[in-house]
């Protein structure tokens, strides 16, 4: 049976890493799982405060369609062990930042910058970059890195990452590594060793095989930050700083790829090259880039882009002129983008979501709902948070909240479902459920001294207004504020 290209045979060799001369650099860790999810933990509730931190639904869907089946594969192969699975917070978090590169952190905290959404060409290729950051946590290597520095606690070394990044900060700078310009600090705290990049090239391949994604994404990733090496890369792709190429990876990478397949590269998809065109317009969103890519998705500068490159144009001309507040201008050309779209159910899923956004941004809530179409069971976190913007702002508070409440029910840490949901239950007068979905905001966000003070505010709405929330809700508060409060002290604890 083949897997993305190569043999289930081929792929078992690769794990055993036979006839590859790579050492298998076994877990000689001496930090606890634990102890670096709780550094992690540190790092990313930073981040999270970044203001270039951006949890865009859509590209986050696309990102995770991605990320889940990497995830999958990695526990069918046993590179991810059940210990590390579940203590760990396996999460990838989203920059608005220009420059090319992705990046792991302590406790499997991912990174990945608009810009490396942007410049990728396929699925495959993304594919390519997010298993090789996941095999470097699979493998313990920035456990291995923290425990070399013998010297210092892990606490210090974190304290270190955060106080470099803080530094480094440049807010009008596009050659951030870390999210919103927080550079290479964290990154040169981090750098990996020769062996450890061919290890994580070699379960990464094998990872993104067995979740069904084309090898050649791997061999084409590298070619691309290849080039970019070959142009004396400015800043632009900091990955290559972090992650340095060598021919040998590049060719250990080509020699894995079947012979007949080595000659082809992923072929660009449809709805990437969407995707990719909202990562070019977000990462930046200056007046004179929105008007580019307006200009882009005339007619003569159209025809002179290749058919497949054509409807990411068009998405991003669309994107821009709403974000120009030139509705009348993202409406035509949304209607060309729709006609570009055709059969491929992909990319016109892509387009009624972008259409149904742009209505909303217009003030016609009914008409986002009618371009989100029918909503079943199975609709994507984009679809519900489009869904629940239209139904507020046409007064349906009681059907926004029982959505959002099924979906926190299954996602208690999903950030902005519970912002949401703080805003329907204000709509409905729920003052106490309103202030509790606040704090459950900053709680998701890793923040629990500001949780605390949402749960003790709604505490006290409770005790003062019986009318802001029933029983049920009031219980609901006190326990969470309990738990909190003992996080908080394991927190004081970790100093």
């Amino acid at each position: 049976m083949l897997l993305g290209g190569f043999s289930r045979l081929q792929a078992e060799e690769i794990d055993a890493g036979r006839n590859t001369g790579l050492p298998n650099l076994g877990d000689s860790t001496s930090i606890t799982p634990a102890a670096e999810r709780r550094l992690g933990d540190r790092i990313a509730r930073e981040l999270y405060r970044d203001p270039d931190y951006l949890d865009d639904a859509v590209i986050g869907d696309y990102v995770q369609s991605i990320w889940l089946p990497l995830m999958t594969a990695a526990r069918a192969r046993g590179e991810l062990p059940p210990e590390l699975d579940a203590q760990y917070a396996w999460k990838v978090l989203l920059g608005r930042d220009r420059s090319v590169n992705a990046f792991a952190l302590p406790g499997a905290y991912f990174g990945v910058h608009l810009g490396l959404v942007g410049v990728v060409s396929s699925k495959d290729e993304l594919a390519a970059v997010l298993a090789h950051e996941l095999s470097h946590v699979t493998q313990r290597h920035i456990a291995r890195l923290i425990t070399r520095q013998n010297e210092q606690t892990p606490w210090l070394i974190g304290a270190m990452i955060l106080g470099a990044m803080a530094a480094s900060k440049n807010p009008g700078g596009a050659n951030a590594v870390i999210v919103g310009g927080q550079a290479v600090a964290a990154q040169t705290q981090l750098n990996f060793s020769r062996d450890m990049e061919r290890e994580a090239d070699r379960v990464g391949f094998g990872i993104a095989g067995e979740a069904g994604f084309a090898p050649q994404g791997f061999v084409s990733m590298f070619e691309k930050l290849q080039q970019s090496n070959r142009l004396n890369d400015a800043g632009g792709f900091p990955y290559l700083r972090s992650h340095p190429l060598s021919t040998e990876r590049m060719a250990d990478m080509q020699a894995r790829i079947p012979s007949q397949a080595a000659a082809t590269h992923p072929a660009p998809a449809g709805e990437h090259a969407l995707i990719a065109a909202r990562a070019r317009v977000l990462s930046n969103p200056s007046v004179d880039a929105l008007r580019h890519w307006v200009q882009e998705a005339e007619p003569a500068q159209l025809a002179r882009q290749p058919a497949a490159q054509q409807a990411g144009a068009l998405y991003a001309a669309t994107l821009a002129a709403s974000r120009l507040r030139s509705f009348d201008q993202a409406e035509a050309v949304g209607r060309r983008l729709r006609s570009a779209a055709g059969a491929d159910a992909l990319v016109a899923r892509q387009v009624r979501l972008l259409l149904a956004e742009i209505a909303l941004a217009r003030g016609k809530a009914a008409l986002a709902l009618v371009d989100l179409g029918p909503q079943g069971p199975n609709r994507s976190r984009a679809e519900l948070f489009l869904a629940v913007q239209a139904q507020l702002a046409l007064g349906h508070a009681d059907g926004a909240s029982q959505s959002l409440q099924t979906w926190v029910a299954d996602n208690p840490a999903d950030a902005q479902a519970w912002q949401w949901l703080a805003r329907s239950a204000a709509a409905q007068g729920r003052t106490v459920a309103s202030i509790r979905a606040e704090a459950e905001v900053n709680i998701a966000q890793l923040d629990y001294a500001a949780a605390l003070a949402r749960l003790k505010a709604a505490q006290d709405m409770a005790r003062n207004d019986p009318k802001a929330g029933d029983h049920f809700e009031a219980s609901i508060v006190d326990t969470r504020a309990r738990q909190v409060e003992q996080l908080l002290r394991e927190q004081a604890l970790e100093r």
